[in-house]
Parts: structure tokens; C-alpha cells; sequence
């Protein structure tokens, strides 16, 4: 049980983009374990989504922020309000955010245009830092934090259809390397979650992923598909006192399929 884990602690989350995303399942699972949370959304379409995840918390005060992690002046908004929400303090930041043009997503890999393969190491990668940047000050009051990001296999193996996205992801999970390095003296932990296929509103955009769930599920060691609250429990744990000693690391949730040499 987790309830009370968190209690007193101050959460900002990116990437709550529809109920059924991994931003969504960690954001629910911090608001269990007692964490205060503020809630950053892209654009008006998704914001009735973060209002519906937000009718589901225990919490009723939720800060909604809109912020485009393209743009740094939008960033150090949103920061800024969530710090006047939480009195000068955070001690957890969730990045859940990847984009690429479905066209990158799809062909050879070597037909990447240069506009999109910017665009996704810029949206993918580089926001990470972006985000963890404007949240060290936050951090400091709190004497440390915890910065945590989605990634997926495809960043470490080739994953057909991945393309574009793995390399992000690869540019991503190295960036959580050098953070981790640069921020341990202030004591703030740097970590990435590596989760299974979970039936999302963007795994849709990978072609064939219907394939992708059915060979974990036949291949992984425990036989199964993840749940997305799995991905959350982990984002607690890395959030808490109990995972003190752990920066750096890509944590994979996805059944133990990644031990596998297929």
C-alpha cells in the first residue's frame, strides 16, 4: 500500500494528453500515495482530458498549467505558477512527452526529413532538460527531487515501425545519464521508467503495435501484458525516500521482456 507515501510532497506532471496515457495512470497513482499535484497540458483540445483525469483524484485543487515545451518562455510560465501554487517547492517532475510525424514513424528510417527529425528530438528529448532546468529552483527549497521520464525498448533495439521515435528515445535515455551526473550534488535524482506497449492514444500512431502486445504477451517472461497502474507504482516508488539511492537507471516495467535476445 502506498496511500500516505507521498504525503507533503509537490508533483509537477507533462504529458497528460487523454485518460488512458501513461501520464494519466502515474498521476493517479502520486495523488493515492498523498502527493499534491499540478497538471500541464498542451493546447486547449487536450485540456476537457486533464479536466476528466482531474474529476477522478482525490484532490480538488489540482493547478492546471498550459505550456508548449517548444517554447522556453511558455516553460518558465508554467513553473513559475506552479510554484506560487506550492509555495516556492517541488520535489517530483514527471516528463511523459514524445512526438513524431506519423510519416517518420513509418518507411525506411533513412528517408527521416530533417524538419521532423529535429522536430522530435527537440519535443522527445531536449524538453526534458528544458523542464528540469526551470525546476531546480523548486527543487533546491525542497532539498532535492525526482525527475522521471517514459521511454520504451526501441530506444535500446530496433524496433520495426519505431523509427524516428527510438532514436529520440536513445537521445532521451542518455540525456537522463548526464542530468543524473550533472544534478546528483544537488540532490536530485534523474531516472527513466522503460514501459511495455500499453494500448494508448499515441502507440496507435505505430504500425502494427496490435502485433507488438500480442508477442510480449505470448514471449515475455511473465506471460503477460503490463498494466498501466504498474508504470504508476513504479513512478511512486521513484518519487519516494525509497528509491533514495537510484539515479541514472532506465527501469524497465514491461514483464521482463526486455532480457530476452529475440
Amino acid at each position: 500500500m502506498t496511500n500516505g507515501l507521498l504525503q507533503g510532497r509537490f508533483g509537477f506532471i507533462f504529458g497528460v494528453a487523454h485518460k488512458s496515457s501513461l501520464a494519466s495512470a502515474i498521476a493517479r497513482s502520486l495523488d493515492q500515495a498523498g502527493m499534491r499535484i499540478a497538471l500541464a497540458y498542451q493546447s486547449d483540445r487536450q485540456l476537457r482530458n486533464v479536466e476528466q483525469l482531474v474529476g477522478t483524484l482525490s484532490q480538488d485543487d489540482v493547478p492546471l498549467v498550459q505550456c508548449d515545451v517548444s517554447d522556453d518562455a511558455q516553460i518558465e510560465k508554467a513553473f513559475a505558477v506552479v510554484g506560487e501554487a506550492f509555495g516556492g517547492r517541488l520535489d517530483a517532475l514527471v516528463h511523459s512527452i514524445a512526438f513524431a510525424n506519423r510519416e517518420d514513424l513509418s518507411g525506411g528510417f533513412w528517408e527521416t526529413s530533417r524538419q521532423g527529425y529535429l522536430l522530435s528530438q527537440d519535443i522527445s528529448a531536449y524538453s526534458l532538460t528544458a523542464l528540469t532546468r526551470e525546476a531546480l529552483p523548486l527543487f533546491d527549497e525542497s532539498g532535492g527531487g525526482s525527475v522521471m521520464t517514459l521511454t520504451y525498448l526501441g530506444g535500446e533495439r530496433v524496433i520495426r515501425n519505431y523509427n524516428l521515435m527510438g532514436v529520440s528515445k536513445a537521445a532521451l535515455e542518455m540525456s537522463v545519464r548526464y542530468l543524473a551526473a550533472d544534478l546528483g550534488s544537488r540532490n536530485v535524482r534523474v531516472n527513466a521508467i522503460s514501459a511495455g506497449p500499453v494500448k494508448t492514444l499515441s502507440a496507435r500512431g505505430v504500425a502494427g503495435f496490435t502485433g507488438i502486445l500480442d508477442t510480449m504477451r505470448e514471449q515475455a517472461p511473465l506471460r503477460r501484458n503490463i498494466e498501466p497502474s504498474e508504470v504508476g507504482s513504479t513512478a511512486v516508488f521513484l518519487a519516494s525516500d525509497l528509491s533514495s539511492g537510484i539515479t541514472g537507471e532506465v527501469i524497465h516495467v514491461d514483464a521482463g521482456y526486455h532480457i530476452l535476445g529475440n
